[in-house]
């Protein structure tokens, strides 16, 4: 019994699961998606309040402000928070933008010809001189010139309707030199579920030649500027920081190295390189003109530990890499809902809205895995009901066949049919007269035969002489003590 209803159980399950979908399997190789959402344009200026004392002519405070940008490249966002990485170049100004104030101020105010750069000048007069000499750096008790000077970093997200104010971070970790990775924390960290961010791998794969892709941006975010994606490959050699690992083509059809130089000029500069393997950011692009280089993982990992910050994922990516690994699987049906959980976290996400776009598209058409695994649809489920009714119906039959097997075993093997009256037989024997039975082993008791009706003309009874018995009418010895009826 139990063998038979383990066996129509394992039956009704095995049906079940043929209307279940079988699960996606893990990313395929290439997906760049993982990371793009997480991918900012960073721009950065020099905010210089500088105020002239001109004590030349009427002792008068001149005050002046500028803005003055000196890096635009990419970052990647590695915490919900809105924390990114990037490069010190990108965050800190290698120039000395007082000395630039100095040479603005004195050619606006005294009307002279002073080039608007970082080099420091000098002029025929010599009073203005010494006064342009003494509002150079650094400030002494004899300064012409009073600076104060601030850093003013935006990261724009990757968002539609793309930010115009983007959000500001600050830089709180560095390396000392201009390619090195630093640590870039907003000012207001999101709340919520936060931002989306991109996984981190923990080293740079060995084998050279492994494929790479390049994702960043070569202006601000908008309608016209999308993400750019490049193709790379990791050459042989090089070494951590300034060094880097070189990039090289291993069919030599393109010089790789001055086609992402040229890139990191554009603004790819900081651009995170991924992985083929599982979609995780192994390096920053950094260099530029002809020789594009990766800065490898690792140093990168060092950096965030130095500025105590732990590289996390929140609940925008865990929605959205579950669709997205239904999506490359061509699971469209089950993806669609995906795209639209994480769109409804982050309304602005691009990435999922192009994929949700492309999924609404494919969902149950030739193409989606899921649909070509359904025997049978209805038209308000997804899932065919014919193998739930079959599976109800084979339990049914299971609790029947049981509960008669049941009641088999619990019933006798046969069935005593109740006793029937005697038939009435032909008269007795009137000249016939009674037998008893006496057995040996229960003395004195008589099991009395059926008994006849006696009539008149039976001859008279007799007894045993011996045991004092009756005795039958053609008994020639007694039948319990064996004694002959004649002597």
């Amino acid at each position: 019994m139990a063998r038979l209803t383990a066996l129509l159980g394992a039956i009704a399950a095995a049906l079940f699961l043929t209307a279940t979908p079988v699960a996606a399997h893990d990313h395929p190789s290439g997906i760049t998606d993982l990371v793009t959402p997480a991918v900012v344009r960073l721009e950065s200026v020099s905010h210089v309040d500088i105020t002239l004392l001109d004590h030349i002519g009427e002792l008068k405070h001149v005050e002046r402000s500028y803005d003055i940008p000196f890096a635009m490249g990419t970052g990647t966002v590695v915490n919900p928070d809105g924390t990114v990485v990037g490069l010190r170049r990108l965050a800190v100004n290698p120039n000395d933008v007082a000395i630039y104030a100095a040479n603005k101020i004195f050619a606006d105010y005294h009307k002279v010809k002073i080039p608007a750069d970082y080099e420091r000048h000098k002029l025929s007069d010599d009073q203005l001189n010494h006064h342009l000499q003494e509002c150079y750096p650094p400030k002494t008790d004899t300064a012409t010139c009073i600076v104060a000077i601030t850093t003013e970093i935006t990261a724009y997200p990757n968002v539609s309707p793309a930010s115009t104010t983007g959000y500001k971070v600050k830089c709180i970790k560095a390396g000392p030199n201009p390619d090195d990775p630093a640590v870039l924390v907003p000012l207001t960290p999101a709340t919520g579920v936060g931002v989306p961010t991109a996984p981190l791998a923990d080293k740079v794969p060995d084998q050279v030649g492994s494929p790479t892709n390049v994702a960043g941006f070569l202006g601000r975010p908008g309608p016209d500027v999308h993400h750019t994606v490049a193709i790379a490959h990791l050459g042989q050699g090089g070494g951590q920081g300034q060094t880097g690992r070189p990039f090289a083509d291993p069919e030599k059809k393109v010089d790789e190295p001055v086609e992402l130089g040229g890139m990191a000029d554009k603004g790819m500069v900081g651009a995170p390189v991924i992985g083929d393997k599982d979609g995780h950011v192994i390096g920053l692009l950094i260099g530029g003109g002809k020789e594009g280089k990766m800065l490898g993982i690792r140093e990168v990992l060092n950096v965030l530990t130095a500025a105590k910050v732990t590289p996390r994922r929140g609940a925008i990516d865990t929605a959205f890499e579950a669709a997205l690994t239904r999506y490359h699987t061509k699971y469209y049906t089950e993806a669609a809902p995906g795209f639209q959980r994480v769109l409804e976290l982050y309304p602005g996400n691009v990435v999922a809205a192009g994929l949700l776009k492309t999924t609404l598209a494919k969902r149950g058409g030739p193409e989606d895995q899921g649909t070509k695994q359904l025997a049978a649809t209805s038209p308000t489920s997804s899932r065919p009901l014919w193998p739930f009714l079959a599976a109800a119906v084979v339990l049914f039959l299971a609790a029947g066949g049981g509960a008669y097997l049941l009641w088999r075993r619990r019933s006798p093997d046969k069935v005593t049919e109740p006793p029937q009256p005697l038939a009435a037989g032909p008269p007795y024997d009137e000249g016939a007269n009674q037998t008893v039975v006496v057995r040996r082993s229960q003395p004195f008791q008589v099991v009395p035969q059926q008994q006849q009706v006696m009539t008149a003309q039976e001859a008279p009874m007799k007894y045993c002489t011996s045991c004092g018995m009756r005795l039958g009418h053609a008994h020639r010895f007694c039948g319990y003590c064996g004694h002959p009826i004649e002597t």
